[in-house]
């Protein structure tokens, strides 16, 4: 598969696409599309047509969103579409981008690759594809992620935030509810720097003391940072899948996250669902969390147990089965 395939690594990062660009092209023989900048680029798009018109590739591959345009009719190609975050999110900008390159392309498109039947779901009303051209391949979690090793000391109780600041990771509402949880000795804690204005809103809470920004922490850290925390938090308003709270389940660690779209899908009976609207719903999920050690026990190993059900080696088949048939498509 390798001469014939090219894959579009640029998309590996330290994110949500970027894991799963990461443990699928490690897997999967390819070709590195021989680009340079950053595939969310508006104009990247042209660039990769450009490109595959002139090299002629049997078969495309990109594990992100950006389409070829124009899409030569001698290469078949296959998208990946983990959510639609940017139609409901996004600046007028992304939803422009998404309307005029990302909806004509994907009715070329062999196939179009999705990470939750929610997303598919969404997928397909919003585009008009025939269901069986948009497939499930799910997410995983890597073996690094497991309850037995170090766990992350700073020196206090924490409950745990991983990812970005994004609208949708509502995380205003997050810093609400932990005030009103009045958690005595427990800290919140973020990775990532503290902006200047998450910084005036903790301390409009009255939690600035309270809360502890990590910086940016290397994937190899996480594991032990899942480890040592009380629960790990993920109020999401929208998620095509959402790995974090899938990593903490198989650290052990219990979870406290949102009901809304993909998240029920991912983490079933194994965490706290609240409702990511209600601070005080969330409030009081996350005074139960701290101070019942029974439910956090329970939830440890039902998280366990369902975080067996996520590979990528799963996931690489599933995409390996898609392109062969893809490849083998006129």
């Amino acid at each position: 598969m390798q001469g014939e395939l090219v894959a579009d690594t640029r998309w590996i990062g330290p994110h949500g696409i970027g894991r799963f660009a990461r443990e699928v092209l490690a897997r999967v023989p390819h070709r590195p599309l021989p680009l340079k900048g950053r595939p969310v680029d508006p104009w990247d798009p042209f660039r990769v047509g450009l490109y595959l018109l002139h090299a002629r590739p049997k078969l495309y591959f990109s594990p992100g969103y950006n389409p070829p345009c124009p899409w030569p009719q001698s290469v078949n190609f296959v998208l990946t579409l983990h959510d639609l975050i940017p139609l409901h999110f996004g600046t007028s900008l992304h939803r422009t981008y998404f309307r005029t390159l990302v909806r004509p392309a994907i009715q070329r498109a062999k196939r179009i690759l999705t990470v939750s039947d929610f997303s598919r779901r969404e997928i397909i009303e919003w585009s008009g594809l025939p269901e069986e051209r948009v497939v499930v391949v799910g997410g995983g979690v890597g073996a690094d992620f497991r309850p037995d090793g170090p766990r992350c000391e700073l020196g206090f109780p924490y409950l745990l935030y991983v990812g970005a600041r994004k609208p949708h990771k509502n995380l205003e509402r997050l810093v609400q509810a932990f005030a009103l949880a009045r958690l005595e000795g427990v800290r919140l804690v973020f990775t990532g720097e503290a902006s200047k204005r998450f910084l005036e809103l903790a301390q409009a809470h009255g939690v600035a003391e309270k809360i502890t920004f990590l910086g940016l922490v290397p994937d190899s850290k996480l594991p032990a940072l899942y480890r040592g925390a009380l629960a790990f938090v993920f109020p999401s308003l929208y998620e095509g899948f959402g790995l974090p709270p899938l990593e903490a389940m198989a650290c052990g660690t219990p979870v406290v996250a949102s009901d809304r779209t993909a998240i029920p899908e991912v983490v079933g009976d194994a965490a706290l669902l609240v409702d990511p609207y209600d601070p005080e719903m969330l409030a009081q999920a996350l005074r139960r969390v701290v101070e019942d050690e029974v439910l956090r026990s329970e939830l440890k190993t039902r998280g366990l147990i369902r975080a067996k059900l996520f590979s990528w080696d799963k996931v690489v088949l599933k995409v390996q089965t898609v392109l062969m048939e893809a490849m083998e498509e006129k």
